[in-house]
């Protein structure tokens, strides 16, 4: 909403992303995490963890992990609309928003910085 102001809670695993010039508050709750998992169909959330880990992750893999994230969030996108639509930053800013929330869902912030400037 114009004017309205988004603040990220690390400590809950939240990230911000611009999409269509409005902030979106992105988290990956049980009910995300298990809607990524079936989203991407093979494999587990440890080879999605390890493929960021190693800058091997695909424009699907990060898709999914903003789409599963914005539905923990709160946002009703879908995948299809999301990959439609324009992110502040364009795809580089996506990978980055991807691997910090994936690395703040999955440890302590503060020890997250490292996982996203890998991205």
């Amino acid at each position: 909403m114009p004017g309205e102001t988004h603040f990220e809670n690390p400590w809950r695993g939240e990230v911000t992303l611009v999409i269509d010039q409005r902030p979106q508050k992105m988290r990956l709750t049980l009910g995300a995490l298990a809607q990524l998992e079936a989203h991407l169909g093979t494999g587990s959330l440890v080879d999605l963890v390890r493929r960021f880990e190693q800058g091997q992750f695909s424009a699907r893999d990060i898709l999914a992990l903003l789409a599963a994230g914005l539905s923990g969030g709160g946002c009703d996108i879908s995948a299809t609309d999301l990959a439609r639509a324009e992110i502040e930053g364009g795809a580089v800013a996506a990978a980055r928003a991807a691997a910090e929330l994936l690395a703040r869902s999955f440890s302590l912030p503060g020890s997250t910085r490292e996982a996203a400037e890998c991205a």
